[in-house]
């Protein structure tokens, strides 16, 4: 197969005199409460960094993350980049699909997520599960959501792409599209200052247009559009390039074209990494008697869901039977002579407390008896 010959992009890491100076005045036109915690660089996942792994032909791993527990547990298990995705809309705050985020929202999450990679950085010990020893921090992605980036002006998508950097802390972002118009903007925050991320193929911010979330590619035609889409991308100046819900062959070729690296999802094995969804790969949402839908491309390397349930059961069934808690789990108590003074305390006022207790408890039983009878009416 004839590979294409690509020409380098030469806006990758050119900072331009007029972007430089618009950038200037949309850094300090934006919010700058600084990020807590900071960054050890020897160790910090990198655009170059990435490259470096394909062109070495070394997978890259991507996990999303929405909060403060999931991060750390991704950052715990050595993942090359974070994604924080617009997804959490779906996964965890249960709306259909990813359109109704915000960029207040995506800051909130995104914050939560840098916090957790912060807390990995400063407290983790080495972690003998990672090849060679070597700890990475993460690349952490904040994804853009619909309509904070689609404008003819870019000035909007910059400033939301500085919000993602100065309110969150990410290390770049990730726009969906691959179209002329796209291109333009990409290239205006890399210009700007700020990594991005592409991606092509199933776009979930767009399936108002699409119909719902199809696969892209497997047309002839289409899947030549997603080759072009892919180097007009490169040429705006991204990083890498996320492939999502296409044949592993329109997939493969994408990846043999471009220097940067590719990431799929539902494309195959023949891209430069793969990411999944955390909720989807660790069984979230399973439960021991139904599973909750989970996409084809996805592999689940955990039932957490099960374990879930099982936790939540236990309790329900040892807090209704008395036993917790136990002895082992009551760590408070008085010394015998503060006990003595209470019960002294308490004798003083008996008489009155034991009054108001047997008001109370008439009050309470009028009240259902007002409720058993249905004295108002039907309900």
């Amino acid at each position: 197969m004839m590979m294409m010959m690509i020409r380098p992009s030469t806006t990758m890491f050119r900072l331009g005199t007029a972007a430089a100076a618009r950038s200037s005045q949309l850094l300090s036109s934006s919010s700058s409460s600084p990020p807590q915690g900071h960054r050890n660089f020897a160790s910090k996942v990198s655009a170059l960094s990435l490259t470096s792994k394909k062109r070495k032909g070394n997978k890259i791993t991507m996990v999303t993350a929405y909060d403060f527990p999931s991060s750390v547990h991704v950052a715990r298990a050595g993942m090359d980049i974070i994604l924080v995705g617009d997804s959490v809309g779906m996964v965890e705050l249960g709306y259909d699909t990813t359109q109704p985020m915000t960029m207040d929202a995506m800051i909130h999450h995104a914050a939560s997520v840098r916090r957790g990679v912060d807390f990995v950085e400063k407290t983790s010990a080495p972690n003998p599960a990672i090849a060679n020893g070597n700890e990475r921090i993460p690349l952490l992605v904040g994804d853009m959501p619909l309509g904070s980036y689609e404008y003819r002006d870019t000035d909007v998508a910059l400033r939301n792409a500085y919000r993602f950097i100065k309110e969150a802390g990410m290390d770049a972002v990730k726009i969906e599209g691959g179209s002329a118009r796209r291109a333009h903007t990409a290239h205006q925050i890399v210009e700007s200052g700020v990594a991005v991320m592409g991606h092509i193929g199933l776009l979930p911010q767009a399936i108002s247009v699409t119909g719902g979330f199809r696969a892209v590619g497997r047309t002839a035609t289409r899947a030549r559009q997603l080759v072009d889409e892919a180097l007009r991308l490169q040429d705006a100046g991204i990083f890498a390039l996320v492939l999502e819900c296409m044949p592993p062959n329109v997939a493969r070729e994408v990846t043999e074209c471009l220097e940067i690296p590719t990431i799929g999802i539902g494309a195959g094995n023949q891209t430069s990494g793969q990411v999944l969804v955390f909720h989807d790969m660790l069984g979230m949402l399973s439960h021991p008697h139904h599973e909750a839908f989970m996409p084809k491309f996805c592999k689940k390397y955990a039932s957490v869901g099960h374990s879930i349930q099982e936790g939540l059961q236990d309790f329900r069934k040892d807090v209704e039977g008395g036993q917790f808690p136990s002895e082992e789990y009551t760590p408070y108590a008085m010394k015998e002579d503060e006990k003595k003074l209470f019960d002294n305390l308490l004798e003083k006022d008996a008489d009155d407390r034991h009054r108001r207790h047997d008001e109370a408890a008439d009050r309470y039983v009028k009240a259902d008896e007002y409720e058993k009878l249905n004295l108002y009416g039907p309900k």
